[in-house]
């Protein structure tokens, strides 16, 4: 080669190297989580209070559990290019408000007013303590003043412009400081109910919301009275609803109403039988029902919800109202009113914890609450002694703005009425009935007599009301009503005509059309199949070093062999460390527990810290041994306060006992992977049980330096891509039953296609009763019988509109019966 010709090859290679540093990206991002942005506090808990797009910024507020007078948690100021300012004004506390004040120009966030220039002044916590949740417009002058609300009964009027603040009411903890984050919630002066959610003012009055309940059974029992919707006039505090609300907001959203007098107030809540929904129109409130997809967000306590939103996520004056509230994402019409309830939509089911979200540069960016160290009352047997994070930590997660419709599939339930006495001639509560392509309703009527009832629809969301059918029910008797899919309608309600005590649940779903097959998102990991894989129990590390602590161990037929300690930082580098310390303590507080579940012939029991026994589907015949052996982490907290259990190649979304824990679990995705363990960090997902020899150029796979470890890395709702769930069993397999004597609850809700089939061992017929429990609280009822004659098994397919949670089976004659269900 000639030294000219040299020379154009060095620069032919300069160029292209160049060009490919300029196109590699400057912060590595796995599905749409950016490690470097986690944030990180000293509390019990760091999760996100409010993320605003303000003069050409981002900014992000992170809160701790119960510090009404300041914290270690911060102000983020974020750039286009997802660079970081920790603000040095940064006071901290446990703050969720937000307001954009047009008529000064500024951000209100936490304790934080920021103008157009950036310039941020602080409003002192010696000044106006207290937990700050909500801000309003002012109601008498609302061009200098707005209303702050804390989540202890504390009121301020603050000068946008000055920032003095008037006390109206005294904060809760100033007199009553908390003992720790998992003290009872304050009983307060003013309301009942206690946790401060929402706030918002038009129509004459300030809007309040609380979610949770004082004393010692709100930290237990998920379904008692609690929480309270309320408003103030200036002078006088009125209870409009005894329920547990959050959030308070209308059409004006994070700036106030445009038109106050008129414009209608919107509140999200809910009970132990569903969500509900509150608007304000004309000085009057009305309530509408909606179903739940997750429960993990109940509890009397009002601890697992965090702050859900209705929030404009539209541009350019076209107006797109997004709605979290109990795992679902929702459509909400800009122009719900009183008299124009049309629109309301189901979209589709999420995982993570969700604080607050907002639209900034053409992406959805979701603040979370991902890891908490306390994990507060989130404790059960399946997770052994496993310690918390060592450090709380949370993140944003960017998305397309069409993630919204692109998760889980949208299956919810919920109930009007719940066994409870209802008034000859009394209506429920309008039920949302539009939005799913499979709906049906189960009714019970525990009382005596035979009772009729009429279910009717209002077709157009204006409050005009048709009969659709009727169904009567004997005393003692329930029935599953269906209904087609072209029956038209956005509410449904229901009325008797005699007084009885009634139950009506509603069970919508969607049709399931996810692949069993995993996305090649997660190729990397290990298929059950293999002998061999590389996996590490995982601990995120504290004392501010902020990485994720890998014990990197090698299994082969069933036993492990330590590999070494590694290091996970921000970068994503993970790297081999010296620590005898932190990979002793690793091993000795976050080794995989065994026999925390029983896997049997025919499905796997789980026994829950009430003795309740739950069922599950069995997967691949191979996780009976890698469970029983020690070698898959059953049970962690990878989002605040609930759990991911996976149990024989499924995972399912675990509520905390207090919000009625297996009861309300939900199927999320099965899968082929023997992972070994998996935890949250910096808001990502990580696993191991990694095929190394198949690792390399993996998008999601991160191997270590020396190339003996690695884990994946992507977003907990990256599971739905798992392939959706399937499995195999019952309750009875060749088991010596009792006449009349029901089997233990058998997991049967949010499967696809359902297929059951009888058989026995009797010399004679025998009738199998087939119970469905819809709510998951016992509320048995009868579905169907089957006469199995000897020899001759029955097979049944499940309808597409029939949705249950638990299933279980009675025979007439004692016998030697199997129950077999299969889901694909």
């Amino acid at each position: 080669m000639t030294a000219t010709g040299f020379r154009l090859l060095v620069c032919l290679l300069f160029v292209l190297g160049t060009a490919n540093a300029q196109n590699k990206p400057a912060h590595p991002q796995f599905s749409g989580i950016y490690p470097h942005l986690a944030y990180y506090n000293n509390e019990g808990e760091c999760g996100t209070g409010a993320v605003v797009p303000w003069a050409n910024r981002l900014w992000v507020v992170t809160y701790g559990p119960h510090l009404p007078f300041g914290s270690s948690d911060k102000l983020y100021e974020i750039t286009a290019d997802l660079s970081v300012t920790t603000r040095p004004e940064s006071t901290g506390g446990t703050p969720a408000n937000r307001m954009i004040h047009r008529e000064s120009n500024q951000l209100f966030i936490g304790p934080y007013a920021i103008d157009a220039d950036r310039q941020v002044r602080t409003i002192p916590y010696s000044v106006a303590p207290g937990r700050y949740t909500g801000l309003a417009r002012d109601l008498t002058d609302p061009k200098q003043n707005l209303l702050l609300a804390t989540m202890e009964e504390g009121f301020y009027r603050v000068n946008a412009q000055s920032l003095k603040t008037m006390l109206l009411y005294p904060d809760g903890n100033v007199k009553q400081p908390k003992k720790d984050d998992m003290s009872n919630n304050h009983m307060g002066t003013l309301l009942p109910g206690a946790h401060g959610k929402g706030v918002y003012s038009g129509q004459g009055v300030m809007v309040y919301s609380n979610n949770g309940e004082p004393g010692p059974l709100a930290l237990k029992q998920f379904d008692i009275e609690a929480g309270v919707l309320a408003e103030w006039n200036g002078k006088d505090w009125t209870v409009v609803r005894r329920n547990q609300f959050v959030e308070v907001t209308g059409p004006g959203g994070i700036y106030g109403n445009a038109n106050p007098a008129i414009d209608p107030i919107w509140a999200t809540g809910w009970d132990h039988k569903s969500v509900l929904l509150g608007v304000r129109g004309n000085g009057k409130w009305s309530f509408f029902r909606l179903p739940k997809a997750s429960h993990t967000y109940d509890g009397a306590h009002g601890w697992n919800t965090e702050w859900p939103r209705i929030r404009d996520v539209g541009l350019g004056g076209k107006p797109d109202y997004l709605m979290t509230m109990h795992g679902l994402f929702w459509r909400f019409p800009a122009t719900f009113s009183v008299s124009n309830t049309v629109g309301i939509r189901p979209r589709s089911a999420y995982l993570k914890v969700i604080g607050d979200f907002t639209r900034w540069n053409d992406r959805l960016v979701f603040g979370c609450d991902d890891s908490a160290q306390k994990e507060f009352l989130n404790k059960r047997k399946e997770k052994g002694g496993i310690e918390g994070p060592g450090q709380s930590n949370s993140n944003l997660w960017f998305t397309p703005l069409t993630l919204p419709d692109q998760l889980g599939p949208n299956t919810a339930e919920g109930a009007v009425w719940l066994n409870e006495a209802v008034a000859a001639g009394g209506y429920s509560e309008p039920f949302l009935f539009a939005g799913w392509a499979n709906r049906s309703a189960w009714v019970q009527n525990h009382s005596e007599g035979t009772v009729t009832l009429t279910f009717e629809v209002d077709k157009n969301g204006t409050g005009n009301w048709t009969t659709l059918q009727t169904s009567s029910m004997a005393g003692q008797q329930a029935t599953r009503v269906t209904f087609a899919a072209n029956m038209p309608g956005e509410w449904i309600r229901v009325r008797t005509d005699k007084a009885a005590r009634l139950t009506t649940q509603f069970t919508y779903s969607a049709n399931d059309n996810r692949p069993t097959a995993a996305n090649l998102m997660f190729a990397g990991l290990s298929p059950v199949i293999a002998p061999t894989t590389t996996g590490g129990l995982l601990y995120g590390l504290g004392d501010n070093r902020r990485a994720l602590g890998l014990l990197a161990q090698e299994y082969t037929n069933g036993k492990p062999k330590t590999v070494g300690y590694y290091e996970l930082d921000a970068a994503m580098k993970l790297v081999r460390k010296q620590d005898d310390t932190t990979q002793a303590f690793i091993q000795a507080k976050f080794a995989i527990p065994k026999e925390v579940i029983s896997v049997e012939a025919s499905s796997v029991l789980v026994v829950d810290e009430k003795g309740r026994r739950w069922r599950f589907p069995l997967g691949d015949e191979r996780f009976t041994q890698l469970t029983n052996e020690g070698s898959l982490r059953i049970c962690r907290e990878v989002a605040t306060e609930r759990d991911l259990f996976n149990c024989h190649g499924t995972f399912y979304e675990l509520p905390a006992e207090n919000a009625d824990g297996y009861a309300k679990v939900r199927p999320i995705a099965s899968h082929q992977l023997r992972i070994n363990d998996y935890a949250s960090y910096r808001g990502l997902l990580v696993m191991t049980g990694i095929d190394l020899a198949s690792a390399a150029g993996k998008e999601h796979i991160i191997v270590s330096d020396d190339r003996k470890a690695a884990i994946w890395a992507g977003a907990i709702d990256d599971l739905w891509k798992l392939g959706k769930p399937t499995g195999r069993g019952g309750p009875w397999k060749d088991a010596t039953v009792a006449a009349n004597i029901p089997s233990d609850p058998y997991l049967i809700g949010f499967y696809d296609k359902r297929t059951l089939t009888l058989s026995h061992k009797a010399a004679s017929p025998v009738t199998f009763t087939v119970e469905a429990d819809p709510v998951g609280t016992g509320q048995w009822m009868a579905y169907k019988t089957f006469t199995v004659a000897p020899g001759q098994p029955v097979t049944h397919t499940f309808p597409s509109d029939f949705q249950a949670r638990w299933i279980r089976f009675r025979v007439d004659k004692a016998c030697t019966a199997t129950t077999s269900l299969d889901y694909k």
